[in-house]
């Protein structure tokens, strides 16, 4: 918890021992004048980065006190990690490679481009694109963008975990409005301060931004040509091997686990009886690569080429770049993967998962999206099955379920 959550906490406990009234609001406003009173005083270090008065005062202009929605979201961060065939399933499912194909004859001309410029392959940005917004479809919702500094500067006054990083930021944030590519409206982004269609953090944009549709000012919020370009550049400032993919899925030999986070030669794997599921060859056998096995000697093996590396450069979870991969893949037209994860017992792979969401729809309990993603409004529409069927209501997807709802 941070620690203006906890020394709130703290007065709260101390007054009620006394047997006092608690008056929320005046530890709100004491609060908030600590807050401004930060503010206030980090100017002194902004100056000496070159920001110049009239630029802090219209990043902090009408803004009274904290972002508590921000400490919220830092203090209670998700204590689970997901299996990987959840994770995927969330990312890269019939939704999200529709939805990919759509922009990619939407923005074709443009994408065509940055991949001739950059030489990073189209499909990539695109997918990249789906995982940081959405495409660009989480920007419409005002509930979850913050003003960038007072997020940032939030942070930085009341949470010691992050605050060196907060500051940081800030700074870069307040050089994005002092070189005008956005007003001081238009500065949002997470809660944690990233930003626009392809979700940069301040200093990352600073090194990479870029104006690619030509109108003088490099704008991720509302240009997707400048969002993609600017991801487009990363990649390719941190080693993009143009022409090549990502890596291949592979039918690990048995035995074969002990080799896991070697790198070697894809002819080396070869020798060793590692293979592609589809029966193809792998076409560069020089080429070097790290096996990969995402849900240990019971899933899929993957060959991880330099350009999963790569693409780790803008987030480095396994995951997040496994998912970029497969989602780009399959909006190319590859196809997806060909093995199994190995899910528990009665779970559902991502087209059952459709199914059913398909199938609630078609019955009437539930009006959402169909995408795979099964939210509160998913959960309570399986909640309300399973009570009507006499089911555990447990508000969980479902073999069980989807057969009984066929």
């Amino acid at each position: 918890m941070t620690k203006f959550c906890t020394t709130r906490l703290r007065k709260l406990a101390l007054l009620l021992a006394a047997g006092l009234t608690v008056s929320m609001s005046s530890i709100d406003a004491r609060a908030d004048t600590g807050f401004k009173t930060w503010v206030a005083n980090f100017y002194t270090t902004a100056a000496k980065s070159g920001i110049s008065r009239s630029t802090y005062e219209r990043a902090f202009a009408g803004i009274s006190g904290p972002d508590k929605d921000v400490l919220d979201k830092a203090a209670y961060q998700p204590e689970f990690k997901s299996r990987i065939w959840d994770y995927l399933d969330s990312r890269v499912n019939p939704y999200t490679v529709k939805i990919g194909r759509e922009m990619a004859a939407r923005y074709g001309t443009t994408l065509n481009a940055l991949e001739r410029h950059f030489g990073v392959d189209k499909n990539v940005l695109l997918a990249i694109w789906s995982m940081e917004s959405n495409y660009g479809a989480a920007l419409e919702n005002p509930e979850r963008l913050h003003h960038v500094p007072q997020a940032l500067a939030t942070l930085a006054w009341a949470d010691p975990k992050r605050s060196n990083y907060a500051r940081k930021q800030l700074i870069a944030a307040l050089k994005i409005l002092q070189d005008g590519d956005v007003t001081p409206k238009q500065l949002t982004g997470s809660w944690a301060g990233a930003m626009g269609h392809t979700q940069f953090i301040p200093t990352s944009y600073l090194l990479y931004a870029i104006d690619a549709d030509g109108n003088g000012k490099r704008d991720i919020w509302h240009s997707v040509p400048d969002a993609l370009a600017t991801s487009a550049n990363l990649l390719a400032k941190n080693g993009w091997d143009t022409g090549k993919t990502w890596g291949y899925e592979a039918v690990l030999p048995a035995g074969a686990e002990r080799y896991e986070g070697q790198t070697k030669t894809l002819a080396q794997w070869a020798a060793l009886g590692f293979a592609r599921p589809n029966g193809k060859g792998f076409p560069r056998g020089s080429d070097r690569a790290s096996l990969k096995l995402m849900a240990g000697g019971q899933g899929p093996a993957f060959l991880m080429t330099a350009n999963f590396f790569t693409i780790k450069k803008y987030n480095a979870a396994d995951s997040y770049a496994l998912a970029v991969g497969l989602l780009a893949d399959e909006i190319a037209g590859y196809g997806g993967m060909q093995q199994s994860w190995p899910r528990p017992q009665n779970t559902l792979d991502i087209k059952e998962k459709f199914q059913l969401q398909s199938r609630m729809k078609e019955l009437g309990y539930y009006d959402g999206e169909v995408d795979g993603n099964f939210g509160s409004g998913s959960k309570a529409a399986i909640s309300a099955i399973q009570r009507r069927l006499g089911m555990q209501q447990d508000g969980e997807p479902s073999r069980s379920l989807l057969n009984a709802l066929q």
